[in-house]
């Protein structure tokens, strides 16, 4: 995988989904900044109790989702990262949708080690065409300083179908070759749902230089299958209390998950 997994097989990155930032149309006022920070403590706490190998966190609570990220959006967001940074004691991610360049800039800021978001393709999406600025992302992550941040590249994208018609193998191949990137994500099509193992086993069979991980939908009941082709796993709705995407992260469901996880290493 990556250096700072320090060989660590079939990785597995839990999700801290923040609650609704502020500008967002369910951001709680009330709670304020102090609640997002609280719920990220939680969660946090909760994963690393359960055995995840990393954390990443997102925005998944900013629905409808932007294409382009609010500058008070960033700054929250950034700050909510940097109040739980402290209580991390493992390699931690950031992930802000649908913006690439805005999620380099929030890992600058906080100190992560990857990001994960769309960089390539052209997407008829929810929230409406869209074009993601991957070369604007690569520069940011020259310019800020963090070159050995890891670029997670999910290339097929929730909630939106791809304009590009080639194979998903072959465009996986393309963002290795052409973008650069450091490692491949494969998703279902909506938050919470499975990746087909299909398309898991076509990548997989043709992407060799980078890491290969399922994005979406992974559970106790497919791990097994996911990981006997795939570098690894991110994992956020399973986690959650009943399984919800909503709810906070249940410490007992992911130590059955990374029970299980540690029977298939071995």
């Amino acid at each position: 995988m990556f250096d700072f997994f320090e060989g660590t097989k079939k990785v597995v990155i839990g999700m801290i989904h923040i609650g609704a930032l502020p500008g967002t149309p369910l951001y709680d006022e009330r709670g304020g900044m102090r609640a997002l920070i609280d719920g990220a403590m939680a969660d946090l706490e909760a994963l690393q109790a359960g055995g995840v190998d990393a954390v990443m966190f997102g925005n998944e609570n900013d629905r409808p989702y932007s294409l382009k990220a609010p500058v008070a959006s960033i700054a929250a967001m950034s700050a909510v990262v940097t109040s739980v940074k402290p209580a991390i004691d493992r390699p931690f991610g950031v992930n802000y949708l649908w913006d690439p360049v805005a999620s380099v800039a929030i890992a600058a800021a906080t100190g992560a080690r990857f990001v994960r978001e769309i960089f390539t393709g052209v997407y008829a999406s929810d929230m409406g065409l869209w074009v993601p600025d991957c070369d604007g992302a690569l520069r940011a992550r020259r310019d800020l300083g963090v070159r050995d941040l890891k670029l997670l590249f999910n290339i097929n994208a929730e909630f939106a179908a791809p304009l590009d018609t080639r194979p998903l193998g072959l465009r996986a191949r393309s963002a290795v070759f052409s973008s650069l990137a450091d490692a491949i994500l494969v998703s279902g099509p909506i938050t919470g749902q499975a990746t087909e193992q299909s398309d898991l086993n076509a990548v997989c069979a043709v992407v060799k230089d980078v890491p290969v991980l399922a994005n979406t939908g992974v559970n106790i009941g497919n791990v097994a299958d996911i990981l006997s082709v795939a570098d690894g796993c991110v994992v956020g709705t399973h986690f959650k209390v009943d399984g919800h995407t909503w709810n906070a992260v249940d410490t007992t469901r992911v130590k059955r998950f990374m029970d299980l996880v540690g029977t298939l290493r071995a």
